[in-house]
């Protein structure tokens, strides 16, 4: 006779956890998010305040909340946090960090621009066109900086892969740093220029041409990292 071993049923923490993840992400869209406070939650979930408490701990730690003492407890949408911190504790050197990044962004935002040129609509391309003027007219380094990783954002947004936005998502902040870097040293004409050819491929849908134009414009992001000058043209 075998015998199946028993299946442990979820602790009420974990159930917690799943009851509350289900609407988080709605919630943190609508409003500001606030939730109820902490009593509250706990009678209407049926748990004590200390379960409801380490149950929220953890949706936190997963980026679904954010808790402040004294002002309570909203949801929020940080799916991509986990992944920000580890890599800051992983790669502690600045420069092999944004190294490693350029790298990774190598290797996943051609597909996402090749991805959007083949679904993007017509009100996709006016939102990216909008988002590209945002960066030709920025006013300040922190508006360029912003403006360029909504580009990348709404790119990923268009694609619909929703692994690869929240890949793209967790390399933000870094892409912030990297960013601020690059366009010190050679400024934003150039990043100008990359976005207009890839908004262009995407607006013809030509999947190919995009995912050309992403993957240049990350050989040059590689480049404008160190301030190299550009390799001569044979």
């Amino acid at each position: 006779m075998i015998i199946s071993p028993l299946k442990s049923a979820p602790s009420l923490v974990e159930q917690v956890c799943s009851r509350l993840a289900l609407q988080l992400r709605d919630e943190a869209e609508a409003g500001d998010g606030k939730l109820p406070p902490e009593r509250q939650m706990a009678e209407s979930l049926g748990v004590s305040r200390t379960v409801l408490r380490e149950a929220t701990k953890r949706l936190e730690l997963q980026g679904l909340l954010e808790i402040r003492h004294g002002s309570g407890i909203r949801a929020v949408n940080r799916l991509h946090k986990p992944l920000s911190s580890s890599v800051a504790i992983l790669l502690p050197e600045a420069a092999e960090r944004l190294r490693q990044l350029i790298e990774a962004r190598a290797a996943i935002e051609p597909e996402i621009a090749r991805q959007a040129a083949l679904k993007a609509k017509a009100a996709d391309v006016k939102q990216l066109r909008i988002v590209h003027e945002r960066l030709v007219a920025a006013e300040t380094h922190d508006d360029e900086v912003e403006a360029d990783i909504d580009f990348h954002r709404t790119l990923a947004r268009i694609g619909g892969n929703e692994i690869l936005k929240l890949m793209l998502e967790s390399l933000a902040d870094l892409g912030r740093e990297s960013r601020r870097v690059t366009i010190g040293n050679v400024g934003r004409q150039r990043a100008i220029d990359h976005h207009a050819a890839i908004l262009n491929a995407v607006a013809a849908h030509d999947a190919d041409a995009a995912a050309v134009a992403m993957k240049h414009h990350m050989e040059e992001a590689a480049r404008d990292l160190t301030g190299a000058k550009p390799k001569a043209k044979r």
